[in-house]
């Protein structure tokens, strides 16, 4: 097993490694390619002060590349599908940064498919919820693949949401993926364990170049495929070990979750589009309200890395819950209340300057 260990490690390394390189050179040669690859510093979605490169994910996915080709085969019987299904996604959102032309619907049918995609190659799909009647439904192949599509489309897209400051979605994507390589370890699923760990690999070589200097983004390749991997780990883990509730890997993704959730409740009673783009997110409250009163004479670089820092603290407490009470579906599901409750007082005490639980009314003052 030691030996097993170091071997994989080296293709994490090599993962990272490969990653960050392919960062540097497509930062090096944003020259040649900007034209098509530059993320402008126009738009309500925009924090950062100058054109960036938002192709970071062709770094992670040849990092990922990499650490697949350094591994063993028995490694390769579970990065090659995830790697394979989740071209869809990448493919789909890398086209968007390139082109700035693919349609949210288009993106989402894309990334959906990757799980009915990973279904057909590997038969795993999600049989169970631990909430009644839903579970007796998922015993149904369709149902279950239908359900699979719907939560894996669910996480990536969510990835790709909180993607607006330097770190968020990769620091963000790193912490969970942590926190899937410490679950599968004490489970003895070390293949699992190792897969997760050449994805944070990769993930972390990218980092290195986004957080906190900002010279390339993560993109809607880069979201929708870190989305996709952390949701296919995310059945991995669940089908693989049923003494895992399935409440687990949802709230090791409680941050991206809650924020897609509520987001939808609160263009829906501001009779807002849900695929509009704003600067109501909980981030982009989070750095106009907070960040720029703490550090009213940085950078607009220094306050945007500060914001993704800070946002990690929002990610590590449904993780920590996820990881402390993994078995116990009951202390998952009051912890996930427990984690939106507290996003709600947050949210309204960012919008409204009072605490309480009213996430989705926003008054005219925050517009």
């Amino acid at each position: 097993m030691p030996g097993s260990f170091s071997f994989i490690s080296m293709a994490a390394w090599s993962a990272g490694s490969v990653a960050l390189l392919v960062a540097l050179l497509l930062v090096v040669s944003q020259g040649w390619h900007g034209h098509y690859t530059m993320d402008s510093t126009h738009g309500v979605q925009k924090f950062h002060a100058d054109p960036t490169p938002r192709v970071g994910g062709i770094a992670i996915v040849a990092g990922v590349v990499a650490g697949y080709l350094m591994t063993d085969s028995d490694k390769k019987s579970l990065l090659g599908p995830l790697i394979v299904a989740g071209i869809p996604a990448f493919a789909f959102g890398l086209l968007e940064d390139i082109t700035k032309r693919v349609s949210v619907r288009t993106r989402f049918l894309a990334t959906t498919g990757c799980g009915v995609l990973g279904w057909a190659i590997t038969g795993y799909s999600i049989t169970y919820a631990n909430v009644w009647g839903l579970d007796w439904l998922l015993g149904f192949t369709a149902v279950s693949v239908a359900f699979t599509a719907f939560a894996v489309g669910g996480i990536a897209n969510a990835i790709n949401i909180i993607d607006g400051f330097n770190g968020l979605s990769g620091g963000t994507a790193l912490i969970i993926l942590a926190a899937f390589g410490f679950l599968s370890t004490a489970l003895g699923d070390y293949d699992l364990a190792m897969t997760g760990l050449i994805l944070a690999g990769a993930v972390a070589g990218f980092l290195m170049v986004n957080w906190p200097m900002g010279k390339i983004f993560l993109g809607d390749g880069g979201a929708y495929f870190v989305g996709f991997a952390i949701a296919w780990l995310a059945i991995l883990l669940v089908q693989r070990h049923n003494e895992v509730s399935a409440w687990t890997p949802m709230l090791m993704c409680g941050f991206p979750v809650i924020e897609v959730l509520l987001s939808i409740v609160r263009r829906h009673r501001r009779n807002a589009s849900l695929s509009a783009p704003d600067r109501l997110h909980l981030h982009s409250l989070v750095t106009r309200r907070l960040v720029r009163r703490l550090l009213p004479q940085s950078s607009t670089l220094v306050r945007n890395s500060a914001t993704g820092a800070l946002m990690w603290f929002a990610t590590l407490l449904p993780v920590s819950i996820a990881v402390q009470w993994r078995t116990n579906t009951v202390m998952l599901m009051l912890g996930f209340a427990a984690c939106a409750l507290l996003y709600s007082a947050v949210y309204a005490r960012l919008t409204q300057f009072r605490w309480c639980f009213s996430p989705a009314t926003l008054v005219p003052k925050v517009v």
